[in-house]
């Protein structure tokens, strides 16, 4: 499995060392396998060896420039971040990101070498037309993006059921994974309000990989408590 926890515009510098300190800690003791990927704001980037990797949520796809209020590949290269979320719903509806330009960050960080997690997903009305919309919706999300990609890692995040407490039913999930498994061979992920008491029966759908966890991966112990019941599914507890 992999876990991933997105703290968005969240944490201090201090309150993230502190949270880390906790998951390193529960990952080494419990000597866990899976795999654990936390997404801090730029703000709490450090260089340090650790036992969960860490990824940046958004960086310009260059070297260095004139891009106010960006990072770009020297301040990655400063802490040695190689792993990036790219096309969440919310850089694409909040912040305005066309797919073109997710395209040419997807592009760039691949030519790099990056663990790329990659975000799909669609609003309420889309949903509400049918799983043939549905489905168009996604595929325009997935153009020029190289499914084949050997660190890809593919997350499906419906944009109704972020941050709101709503979640697509089994069946539902199920439904996008399965025509997710048929392009690609990636790693596939469900992110959207999954919190510790759903969290074991998402990852228990048939080509769900893990998780991308925002608001509830903000407790440490929350965290863990999900990364220990990703264990016990692979141990068939």
């Amino acid at each position: 499995m992999i876990l991933c926890a997105n703290f968005k515009a969240n944490k201090t510098r201090q309150e993230t060392q502190a949270y880390m300190a906790v998951v390193e800690s529960f990952v080494s003791v419990n000597a866990i396998e899976d795999t654990v990927i936390v997404f801090p704001p730029v703000t709490a980037l450090e260089h340090a060896s650790r036992n969960v990797l860490i990824g940046v949520q958004n960086a310009y796809p260059a070297q260095n420039g004139a891009y106010t209020g960006e990072i770009a590949l020297d301040q990655l290269e400063e802490f040695d971040i190689k792993t990036i979320l790219i096309g969440h719903s919310e850089r694409r509806h909040v912040l305005g990101e066309t797919q073109a330009q997710i395209v040419e960050k997807f592009r760039y960080f691949a030519d790099l070498g990056f663990v790329i997690v990659y975000c799909v997903g669609e609003p309420l009305d889309v949903r509400e037309c049918g799983q043939e919309a549905l489905n168009s919706y996604i595929d325009i999300q997935l153009e020029g993006i190289d499914l084949e990609y050997h660190d890809l890692i593919l997350a499906y995040e419906p944009v109704w059921a972020i941050g709101t407490g709503l979640t697509p039913t089994i069946e539902q999930i199920a439904t996008v994974h399965s025509n997710l498994r048929q392009k690609t061979s990636a790693a596939l992920l469900y992110g959207g309000s999954v919190k510790v008491d759903n969290v074991a029966g998402i990852m228990s759908i048939d080509n769900v990989d893990g998780v991308l966890v925002g608001s509830a991966s903000l407790s440490a112990h929350d965290f863990c408590e999900m990364i220990a019941l990703a264990a016990e599914l692979k141990n068939g507890v």
